[in-house]
């Protein structure tokens, strides 16, 4: 249920995600659909870090749609270890994300305020407004988040993270 939620989600936040998939070279494209089942996301490369990431050690991040350095939609997934947190940062895009696994705990502010943070569970979705300082953590568990934006996109911290 949590997947077709998921699913639904991103297909409402990023419209043109499909202009995106029709430009990947993924087997899956045919004809500007893509279709990746959680086995097939499992094995697209993983990166440490890239554009509009936070760029801390253990977060692993997968590409899934288009190119985040490029003009253009794209999908990012985060997989954040348990116990990271994320200074307050922004984004020169608007971004929209899906809470895939854990509980993720996000917040609006120009310092990142553990008490200012909500609780998202899977299945929950926010937004980042392009330019708007925001942060994030986990507690005793990991999580995955999918976050879909119109590149290119960037991150810049109000402070040292």
């Amino acid at each position: 249920m949590i997947r077709t939620r998921l699913a639904v989600a991103i297909a409402s936040l990023t419209p043109a995600i499909a202009v995106a998939a029709a430009t990947q070279a993924p087997a899956q494209v045919r004809g500007g659909q893509v279709r990746l089942t959680p086995a097939e996301i499992d094995r697209l490369a993983k990166g440490e870090a890239g554009p509009g990431t936070s760029g801390i050690a253990g977060i692993r991040t997968t590409i899934l749609l288009g190119d985040p350095a490029a003009a253009g939609p794209y999908v990012i997934a985060l997989q954040v270890p348990a116990n990271t947190q994320i200074a307050a940062h922004s984004h020169r895009d608007a971004r929209s994300a899906v809470v895939v696994s854990g509980t993720w705990y996000f917040g609006y502010g120009r310092a990142a305020d553990a008490g200012a943070a909500k609780a998202l569970p899977p299945g929950s979705v926010y937004t980042e407004a392009a330019g708007d300082p925001h942060f994030a953590m986990t507690r005793d568990m990991p999580a995955t988040v999918y976050i879909s934006g119109y590149g290119p996109t960037d991150t810049q911290y109000t402070a040292a993270p």
